[in-house]
């Protein structure tokens, strides 16, 4: 689920990369108007996504070394190469899938498949590469840090629950109810004392 999400986000800047470096100057003029008009705010939410989620992964493993005392370790995780293959492979597809969808929208022709698969692959490919090395990173480090994480919350010691506290005053309270009618009582039976009943005959 996470190879998905980075590779669709991935897309985004691949096909930013790919309308520079074939339009040059006029990429972004192109970007921004027609069909691709809604191109600047996908690619804004694209990355304040990515940055979303580099925080939390961030957070993760720094809470996971204050509570667990100790460096996070590496885990396993996918081969760089695999993984690289598949983010390619998905952003390759999303950004082939966003041109068509594109180019039917404003009525135009839509590009070859050679062309796709050309600008596709000098867009997607770079981003690929450097996404698969960050994500790998992060993967071997996250899945520790949430397994010290949990080694931690496990051993903090469970405090008596509000219920139990509650139960507990009743009891007592009750107890002390009980208990003052029969003191009382006892001390209402209580006569004067003897030197005083002697003397009053």
């Amino acid at each position: 689920m996470a190879v998905l999400g980075i590779g669709l986000i991935g897309s985004q800047a691949g096909h930013l990369l790919a309308y520079q470096v074939r339009f040059g100057a006029a990429a972004q003029q192109l970007q921004s108007s027609g069909a691709h008009a809604y191109f600047p705010a996908v690619i804004r939410a694209g990355f304040g996504v990515a940055a979303t989620l580099l925080l939390a992964a961030v957070f993760v493993i720094g809470l996971a070394r204050v509570l667990g005392g100790r460096s996070v370790r590496r885990s396993s995780a996918p081969p760089y190469l695999r993984l690289a293959a598949v983010l390619f492979t998905i952003q390759l597809v999303a950004f082939a899938g966003q041109e068509v969808g594109e180019a039917l929208a404003a009525g135009m022709p839509v590009d070859s498949a050679a062309h796709l698969l050309l600008w596709g692959t000098l867009g997607q490919l770079p981003v690929a590469v450097m996404a698969a090395a960050g994500l790998r990173w992060l993967l071997t480090r996250v899945e520790s840090a949430a397994t010290l994480l949990h080694i931690a919350l496990a051993s903090i010691p469970r405090q008596i629950s509000p219920t139990g506290i509650a139960v507990s005053v009743w009891v007592s309270l009750d107890r002390g109810l009980v208990f003052k009618p029969a003191t009382c009582a006892s001390l209402a039976k209580r006569g004067p004392p003897s030197s005083l009943r002697v003397s009053s005959y």
